[in-house]
């Protein structure tokens, strides 16, 4: 039987939707993804595909594998939300209505994970097939955390991959082309001052210190502006001081989200901001850069060439923490992730198996 499995595009359409439904009726939250693993790994198992798993990470080559060749990586995730408070239906049954999948992690990113394994599967076969067609090898990897930009998902798994060459990283686009992605970095910024009697000239209100550098993050414009994705920017979202009324702060400790660009490193946008405040600044982390693809790259070039278009993406994923070119793509609607009711059309996973097999038909990256 298990060799007999079809390769079809039809069949790996009912195969990945049946996956999908499997993958809804699991729960599978940030951090407690082991059962949808399993499930992955089992699916794939049933292709004789020989399958590795880090922690909640699976991971396959393809077939054929040749050290001359570039390598594509083929990622999305299997971790979800929890439940958005306002789903009328059960959001770990998976319904089929009116053309419609509905389930937690339908569109987010279910819709994109199973469209991805079976291009791999269809792409695995070819190779094994017609190995004169190969122009590329090929890493699958259905990876954890990512709604938490987690250290236990892709930036656990990618030092065991070896080199990449290009990541297409499966996030609801309604399959046309995120070129550009913007980073996030937050940091904690703390103005000391001295403590006094509020009745009197006495103390240092650290209150009063810290508006000169919170007028800065609110006025100043980065001297780089990116094509795509417009300027860095920084809000000021958080601010705490003082313990009672009568008793000037001796401290004020503020927050900044800062969204950055494709023509600036995090730890750039960090090293400006230190030179142009007085406050202490502490950063949460550097690991979620922007990250944007030439439009003359080949797989760019390929999907205009089906009709796509291209845009910049406001939302943040796993593209963040690849240290390689990547392109965010796939079947879905990023509107409805994380909704009440999530859904996925069903001809949505046929056409999104589809589109990858045509994106990368022969496509030549070298």
């Amino acid at each position: 039987m298990i060799k007999e499995l079809p390769i079809t595009i039809p069949a790996l359409t009912a195969q990945a939707t049946e996956l999908l439904q499997k993958l809804i009726a699991t729960p599978s939250f940030s951090k407690e993804e082991d059962l949808t693993a399993q499930l992955i790994v089992d699916f794939l198992g049933a292709y004789q595909i020989p399958v590795q798993r880090l922690a909640n990470n699976v991971w396959c080559q393809s077939a054929n594998w040749r050290d001359d060749l570039p390598v594509i990586l083929l990622n999305s995730h299997h971790d979800t939300v929890k439940p958005n408070p306002g789903y009328t239906l059960d959001p770990f049954e998976p319904i089929i209505k009116d053309g419609k999948l509905y389930g937690l992690g339908s569109n987010d990113a279910g819709g994109c994970l199973v469209s991805l394994i079976a291009t791999f599967i269809y792409y695995n076969n070819l190779f094994q097939q017609q190995p004169e067609k190969q122009t590329f090898n090929l890493i699958l990897a259905a990876t954890a955390e990512e709604e938490i930009s987690g250290s236990g998902g892709v930036e656990l798994l990618l030092p065991h991959l070896g080199k990449i060459d290009l990541g297409i990283v499966g996030e609801p686009t309604l399959t046309q082309l995120a070129i550009a992605e913007k980073g996030l970095m937050v940091i904690d910024c703390t103005v000391r001052g001295k403590a006094g009697h509020a009745a009197r000239e006495e103390g240092e209100n650290a209150l009063y210190k810290a508006l000169k550098d919170i007028e800065w993050f609110r006025t100043y414009q980065f001297p780089k502006v990116s094509p795509l994705l417009g300027p860095v920017k920084m809000s000021v979202t958080i601010i705490n001081a003082g313990s009672q009324h009568n008793v000037v702060p001796e401290k004020c400790t503020f927050t900044v989200d800062i969204r950055t660009t494709d023509v600036y490193r995090n730890a750039e946008v960090l090293e400006i901001i230190r030179q142009n405040v007085e406050c202490e600044v502490k950063e949460r982390s550097f690991r979620l850069n922007a990250s944007g693809i030439s439009s003359e790259h080949p797989i760019v070039k390929r999907g205009i060439s089906l009709g796509r278009t291209t845009y910049a993406s406001p939302t943040t994923s796993d593209q963040a923490l690849m240290p390689f070119t990547t392109i965010k793509i796939g079947p879905g609607d990023s509107a409805r992730s994380h909704s009440a009711d999530e859904y996925i059309w069903l001809h949505e996973i046929r056409e999104g198996i589809e589109f990858y097999i045509q994106l990368l038909d022969e496509l030549d990256i070298r």
